[in-house]
This record gives C-alpha cells, structure tokens and sequence, in this order.
C-alpha cells in the first residue's frame, strides 16, 4: 500500500476525489477566546464565529480506521492517529454569500501515508508526531507530541451526560449544532497563499459530552500567541464510530 502511494506522488497522478471510512473516535477540545485575539491568526477572507461573543477554537483528536479511496476494499484501508487545530469561523464567499467552517493552522499525525499522501492525493498536508492513547471503559487520556517539537498535547477525561457548568453552549443539541455547521476546513500548506479544502460528511452524527480532568496545548497555552486571560477551557465533545467520507472542497487563495 505504502509503495503504490509512494509511487502515485512521484508521478504527481489527481488527487483522489473522495476518501471512506470509519471513525473510530472523535474527541473536540474546545476553547472559548477573545475575538480580537483569534482574529490576528485568521488570514482573510476569515472572521471568527462567535458564541455568545467568544471565539470557538480548539483541537481534534481523531482516529480512524479503514481509510481507503472510495471503490476500494476496506481490507486495503488504512488507520491512524490524528490532530488538527482549529478555529470556528466564517467568510463571504464570492458571491457574497455567507459561508461557514474551520480554519486549520496544523494538522499532525502517526502516519507516515497521510504525512507523504496529504496535500498531493488527498487535500490536507501533515506533519508527523507521536501518539500515546489509553482507552479504560468511559476513560480516555490522549498525548500527542510532534517529531518538530513544537505540538505537545494532553487531555485526560471521561464520558459524561452534561455540559459542564460555565459553558457557552447552553445545552448538547446547541454544541452539536454548532459544529456540524463546519463541516468545511481550510488547511494552511506550504504555500502560503494557497489553503486546502477539504469537506466531512458523516452519515450518523452524533456527539456525547466528554467531561475532562486536565487538558494542556503547547499552542493554546502560549502567551505570544494568546495572552494571559485571552483564553479559557470551555468543553469537550466525543463522538464514536462513525461513517463517513472526505470530500475535497476547491482551494482557497489568500
């Protein structure tokens, strides 16, 4: 499999059109910031959406399973570990038409398909880190660190049947809306004036709240990115075993 993708690289053949598979977990690690803070790592066309005047940014801890081209046997799939930061925001597309997603300033993984596949066959370029996840019954605790250094994570948490108090989100069903709402990202790339499109359609959506003991990000947690006060843990949202399929969107030049 390796080899086949390998080669298709080099020979630079179409990206493929739509990606299959199961995901196994989906973790959303969600903060709320000041909007004139998140507004300075947003390039245009982008502004932050808001919930109850706070920005929604935060981290996706996802693994997948079986991720194969579409009209590919799932025996030929593939699986991994991965994250991806992101900012909930909107923009007016071309012809005026208010649109909303995620912006991703970095998408990490274990994979070293998806690091040499993303970004060439599929849209969404990755840089390679480390993974150590412990799944206990209703316990789930999560470290990621990139090979560069500069992504360290860490959650710990368990599944819970409410929000917890002192959230923006009212109740589930508004969390759960709001973010099925983007299900549309752009990726930065190594171009800087080029982002990635890429679109989730999943065909059971369905989130659970995730109550966390402790959460830590290198990229939250720095003060040259987001001063003291700027920044404040709000929620975490599971979801579990679901189908679904990447669709790639048209890139976006900025």
């Amino acid at each position: 499999m390796l080899q086949l993708l390998t080669a298709a690289i080099q020979v630079e053949v179409m990206r493929v059109p739509v990606i299959t598979g199961i995901i196994n977990r989906r973790i959303l690690v969600n903060f709320r910031i000041d909007p004139a803070v998140i507004q300075q790592h947003l390039p245009k066309p982008f502004r932050p959406k808001l919930q109850k005047g706070y920005a929604i940014a935060g981290i996706c801890l996802i693994k997948l399973e079986h991720i194969r081209p579409k009209g590919i046997p799932t025996i030929l799939g593939i699986s991994s570990e991965n994250a991806a930061h992101r900012i909930a925001v909107i923009w007016e597309d071309e012809d005026g038409v208010l649109r909303e997603g995620v912006f991703i300033p970095r998408r990490d993984t274990d994979s070293l398909i998806n690091t040499l596949a993303g970004g060439r066959l599929f849209p969404g370029e990755h840089n390679r880190a480390s993974f150590c996840v412990s799944e206990l019954q209703d316990n789930i605790d999560v470290e990621v660190s990139s090979d560069d250094g500069v992504v360290n994570i860490k959650m710990s948490g368990s599944v819970s049947d409410h929000m917890p108090p002192g959230s923006v989100f009212s109740n589930l069903q508004e969390a759960s809306d709001f973010f099925e709402s983007g299900s549309v990202g752009y990726s930065v790339t190594g171009n800087q004036n080029r982002l990635d499109g890429l679109t989730l359609r999943t065909q059971n959506w369905k989130v659970q709240p995730l109550s966390v003991n402790a959460v830590c990000s290198s990229y939250f947690s720095d003060p040259n990115k987001f001063p003291i006060g700027s920044v404040q843990f709000d929620c975490a949202l599971l979801m579990k075993n679901l189908l679904h399929e990447w669709h790639g969107a048209d890139d976006m030049y900025i």
